[in-house]
């Protein structure tokens, strides 16, 4: 009998795993992503690409059915999906698993919360579809990942590897949602890689076009789900065919391995990490390393010379072309930034240690961080090379005005593993990040919820609590005693 297929071997597992049988360490890990993401989306409202997007939202109209959060009213349920994946992504401050380097949460929930709400799931099954559809999301992006490179391929190509994979992990977990078989999701999977993009290009020269990229990989995950659900069928060997996802993004670069081994024992989602700061994860060593001289000390004002040591395949998104990345123009430039990651740390800021606040277009070009920014050096660093990217280090130099040189080594990352978030860390984050923007006694109830979500009736009281976000939907929410669930 033959081997199934890759796709077919994903789809089975994420179809038929019981949700009773996921690692304990797998359902919190997954309650902690929903509450990160939920915190994300809120705080990234008042962003005008956000506004832009959630405009775009509302100009398309449908049947609403579920939450897009900053809109007061339901929209359609692969509209909701798209608006939060905007939002999530927005900040930079969302979720990596290394050494795939993609962020695989801002995808798959608000794929999934999106499905959940339409179809009145249980908490118990969105929780076992966002585990999976992480899981496929991150064994296609390992299984691009380059060993003997050290690099993705997919990072290789110009290709965005969060919103490609997000939108094959996020299909499934909605077909999931949907109640499909195997062979249905399997067919989900197929139509998704059809839908899956996402180019990096404005990760060096600009552009906010990678704000959407996961906003639309959610937003075809749910439509892939959906079209599957009424009979569009995909190819079986979608993943490994001649003309197949492997192929079309990774010229046939790819290992199966990654695919299928371990596949439902070994977990990969309570590895992923998350971010404590809101900037591109190259740059976070560099922030802590900054923020350890300040506590040693140092100030901006001290700084004569700069040398920043990374990983040389981060110079190319964190220190190339130089000269911009010393002249950020605005917040959303500043999280790319290597040299601005060391000026933000030196000035110190919120929250964990660096927060939104202090990627602000002001800051940006406030002339005491330009100061630093002119004095980095960002140079590629041995023995980072030999760390990455299973960490993302950072080996920071300065060189004072009184002649002094300090150095501080950063080779583990804030937030993995190694040195996890607590559960207290992640609430910090999560407090200030809807602070202003929901109610004080909302966040508390959503805090509260999430932590119960695996034994949730359904999604609905959640989501409901979600129409609270921003302004205007927080006068909304006043005015009604229940919460906003799914119109029939």
């Amino acid at each position: 009998m033959a081997e199934p297929t890759l796709g077919r071997q994903l789809a089975v597992f994420a179809a038929e795993t019981p949700a009773a049988a996921l690692p304990a360490e797998v359902v919190d890990s997954v309650r902690n992503r929903v509450l990160d993401v939920v915190g994300l989306c809120v705080a990234a409202v008042d962003l005008p690409t956000s506004r832009a997007a959630l405009e775009h939202v509302q100009e398309q109209g449908g049947l609403g059915r579920a939450t897009a959060i900053g809109l007061p009213t339901p929209v359609p349920a692969p509209l909701a999906a798209f608006a939060n994946g905007v939002l999530a992504h927005s900040l930079d401050y969302d979720d990596t698993h290394l050494p795939s380097v993609l962020h695989p949460s801002a995808s798959v929930v608000p794929a999934a919360v999106a499905a959940a709400e339409l179809t009145g799931a249980s908490g118990a099954e969105t929780v076992a579809a966002i585990a999976v559809g992480l899981e496929v999301c991150v064994r296609l992006g390992m299984a691009g990942y380059d060993r003997d490179a050290g690099n993705s391929v997919f990072f290789e190509h110009g290709q965005h590897a969060t919103s490609i994979c997000g939108t094959l992990g996020g299909a499934v977990a909605a077909a999931r949602l949907f109640g499909l078989d195997g062979d249905r999701t399997l067919d989900a999977l197929g139509v998704a890689a059809s839908m899956a993009a996402g180019l990096i290009e404005a990760n060096r020269t600009g552009g906010t076009v990678k704000r959407i990229h996961c906003g639309w990989a959610a937003h075809s995950a749910v439509t892939a789900a959906s079209l599957a659900r009424h009979g569009i069928t995909g190819p079986p060997t979608v993943l490994e065919g001649r003309f197949g996802f492997f192929e079309a993004f990774l010229r046939g670069e790819y290992d199966p391995a990654e695919i299928v081994s371990g596949l439902g024992v070994d977990w990969a989602v309570p590895d992923i990490f998350f971010k404590p700061y809101p900037a591109n994860h190259f740059t976070h060593a560099a922030i802590d390393a900054a923020l350890a001289l300040r506590a040693r000390g140092v100030t901006p004002q001290d700084v004569a010379q700069v040398t920043l040591g990374v990983p040389t395949p981060v110079i190319r998104t964190i220190g190339q072309p130089i000269d911009r990345k010393r002249r950020p123009a605005t917040g959303y430039e500043a999280q790319f930034s290597g040299p601005y990651a060391v000026a933000a740390g030196l000035h110190g800021g919120g929250v964990l240690g660096v927060g939104p606040d202090d990627f602000t277009d002001a800051l940006a070009v406030e002339e005491s961080r330009r100061a630093v920014m002119d004095r980095v050096e960002v140079v590629p660093d041995a023995r980072c090379d030999r760390i990455f990217p299973y960490q993302f280090p950072a080996v920071l130099r300065v060189v004072t005005r009184d002649g002094r040189e300090w150095t501080e080594e950063v080779l583990t990352n804030r937030g993995g593993p190694q040195r996890p978030l607590s559960r207290a860390e992640l609430a910090v984050k999560f407090r200030h990040n809807v602070a202003g923007r929901l109610p004080e006694e909302v966040a508390a109830s959503v805090e509260q919820e999430i932590g119960r979500l695996d034994r949730a009736p359904d999604v609905r009281r959640l989501t409901g609590l979600l129409a609270a976000a921003g302004p205007a939907a927080a006068t909304a929410v006043a005015t009604h005693d229940t919460p906003r669930g799914v119109r029939a």
